[in-house]
């Protein structure tokens, strides 16, 4: 009986192979295991909104006409086409969205828009809704609104007590000698710093240049969404009319939503009152507030 040759090479290499391949095997799943163990970085929560409204059908018909009373006179299909409003050009109808409409008539001309941002944050670590703060923030600072700064410091006791001391110099409340009045104090005849034709005391004053009267300029406002401000411009249009435009912006969640609302006069002389817009354009705002919340 013939009996096979034995090859120890092949024997042994057949024995290496068998053992790299479970060596492998071991070092992927043990890479596998430790990767699976290994604490996950956290992912910012979304925003609570994925979608936007339809900003042409976000404005009921009754609150144009009150916004644009110059469309009250037009023939009904006039009317039914300018409180249509044109849509803005979008690529993204998820991420923004934004409408206009005019109202011509013979006293004056009036304009809205409404624009509807969802914001969303590409960076896993923060959220649509800090994203859309830092948004609103940007907004807030291009604002005319004022930004509040601190309090000045006052000097320490230590310092207080040492001004002045021992340099010669007289005390800036002393008065002088004989008696007279103290330097820097009011004269008979002399500015005391208030501007001329200023209102009697407890009515509001209306300032001839046509800037908000006092509470009514670019603040911040309360109660509106997540955040919110209120701008008011008035500037020209073309050589001679002015024009108002009054701005209302607030954040809910992720989205920020801008109401601009603008009337001019048709006369050079006229100048929109800032009271009345600001009201319409809150009121606007809120109503698209409370469209969100539902």
């Amino acid at each position: 009986m013939q009996r096979k040759a034995y090859l120890p090479g092949v024997a042994t290499l057949l024995a290496a192979l068998v053992t790299g391949c479970t060596a492998d095997n071991g070092a992927k799943g043990s890479a596998i295991d430790a990767k699976a163990d290994g604490a996950t970085p956290p992912v910012a929560a979304p925003g609570k909104y994925r979608t936007l409204l339809e900003p042409c059908g976000a404005v009921e018909p009754s609150a144009l006409k009150d916004l644009l009373p110059g469309t009250a006179t037009l023939p009904e299909d006039q009317q039914r086409q300018a409180l249509r409003g044109t849509a803005g050009v979008t690529y993204d109808t998820d991420r923004r969205v934004a409408c206009s409409w005019q109202g011509d008539s013979p006293n004056a001309s009036h304009q809205l828009r409404v624009d509807f941002e969802r914001v969303v944050s590409y960076d896993p670590a923060v959220s649509d809704d800090d994203r859309a703060q830092e948004v609103f923030a940007t907004k807030l600072a291009s604002a005319s609104v004022p930004i509040a700064t601190p309090p000045p410091q006052e000097p320490s006791g230590e310092e207080s007590a040492t001004d002045g001391v021992g340099d010669g110099s007289p005390s800036p409340t002393a008065s002088p000698a004989g008696g007279g009045e103290a330097d820097g104090a009011a004269k008979p005849g002399a500015s005391t710093g208030t501007a001329t034709g200023s209102a009697t005391p407890g009515t509001p004053a209306v300032p001839s240049s046509g800037a908000p009267a006092t509470g009514l300029e670019p603040r911040v406002l309360d109660g509106l969404g997540d955040a919110a401000f209120i701008d008011d411009v008035l500037g020209r249009a073309g050589s001679t009319a002015q024009r108002r435009t009054v701005s209302v912006v607030f954040r809910t969640s992720n989205v920020i939503v801008t109401v601009v609302y603008g009337e001019q006069p048709a006369l050079s002389t006229g100048v929109p009152d800032s009271e009345e817009l600001q009201e319409k354009a809150q009121s606007l705002a809120r109503k698209l507030a409370e469209q969100f919340d539902e």
